[in-house]
């Protein structure tokens, strides 16, 4: 049996709720229990460290992609099962999202909005039907899907686009709607 892949974009810093950190720990637990692979933009720092440590603590396999110009900034996690350097974002952006099966967007910045919004936007216009998943810790992504939701109803998107995410309030969540999407 091929093992499933999920592609966590997450922010390179910590944020300012400690719960944000103890979901990414839970994520990364959470794919490894379910014999899940992270696929990760391969940093060291912030939630997408803390999820990778937590995948590898768990005995987790480890996807990661990281753009020769972040090594330094991000400290390249050089100890995952994979770890791939890319000349450029788009590059790391399109290996991460071919080599997986779903997307979990944790809090994060302008780079998790960037990767969102691309993925929701290849699944709007019909190049992949992968599940995307908006894991709303203490209600994080709520003025995003509010956001999305007066796009809609301002006629710059169809209704659809709503039904290209789920939202979920933590890992637990995540983790069960992957269950049902992945298998």
């Amino acid at each position: 049996m091929i093992q499933k892949s999920v592609c966590i974009y997450c922010g390179s810093r910590a944020g300012d709720d400690p719960t944000f950190a103890a979901q990414a720990q839970a994520m990364g637990q959470g794919l490894a229990d379910h014999n899940w692979r992270l696929v990760y933009g391969a940093g060291d720092v912030g939630l997408m460290g803390t999820v990778a440590r937590a995948a590898q603590s768990a005995g987790g396999n480890t996807f990661g992609v990281i753009p020769q110009h972040l090594v330094k900034w991000e400290v390249g996690k050089t100890d995952l099962t994979q770890y791939i350097v890319t000349e450029t974002m788009h590059e790391r952006k399109k290996v991460m999202f071919m080599n997986c099966d779903a997307v979990v967007v944790m809090p994060g910045g302008a780079g998790s909005l960037d990767e969102l919004f691309e993925v929701l936007t290849w699944r709007q216009l019909g190049l992949h039907e992968k599940p995307v998943i908006l894991l709303n810790t203490n209600g994080y992504w709520e003025p995003l899907v509010q956001l999305l939701e007066h796009v809609v109803a301002r006629g710059f998107a169809d209704a659809t686009l709503l039904e290209y995410f789920t939202v979920v309030p933590d890992a637990d969540a995540a983790l069960a709607t992957l269950r049902e999407t992945l298998g």
